[in-house]
């Protein structure tokens, strides 16, 4: 399973972040894996952001879930992030990912991963 996630790496702040997972494979719509989002702010740990499961469940990180959104494209194999009203402390490196568990803070929570991608959120 690979997972590659693409996406613009600087934003100003109030503007929306659109990040999209491609997922080969393996199908998003099997029941295999949740599929997620999480992050990683420079110097700090992991923050689960969301999860889309097999079924198109959605799920979100309640401090996070007024201002993001998780969809997926069966069509295509791949799933996104929007994240509205970017402020520089959303500055992280993103990765989307595949596990067996709904939501997690570890590396050890997912067995796939992207390589990630920088976002930098700058006036």
């Amino acid at each position: 399973v690979q997972l590659q996630e693409s996406g613009p790496g600087l934003l100003k702040p109030s503007q929306t972040l659109s990040l999209t997972c491609a997922v080969s494979g393996c199908s998003i719509t099997g029941n295999l894996y949740y599929w997620s989002w999480i992050r990683q702010p420079p110097g700090k740990g992991l923050e689960w952001m969301g999860t889309v499961t097999y079924s198109g469940s959605t799920y979100h990180s309640p401090p996070l879930k007024s201002h993001t959104s998780i969809s997926r494209d069966e069509s295509k194999n791949q799933f996104t992030l929007q994240l509205s009203s970017m402020t520089p402390e959303d500055t992280a490196v993103y990765y989307c990912a595949a596990g067996r568990r709904l939501q997690g803070s570890r590396w050890s929570d997912y067995e796939y991963r992207g390589q990630g991608t920088q976002v930098t959120v700058s006036s």
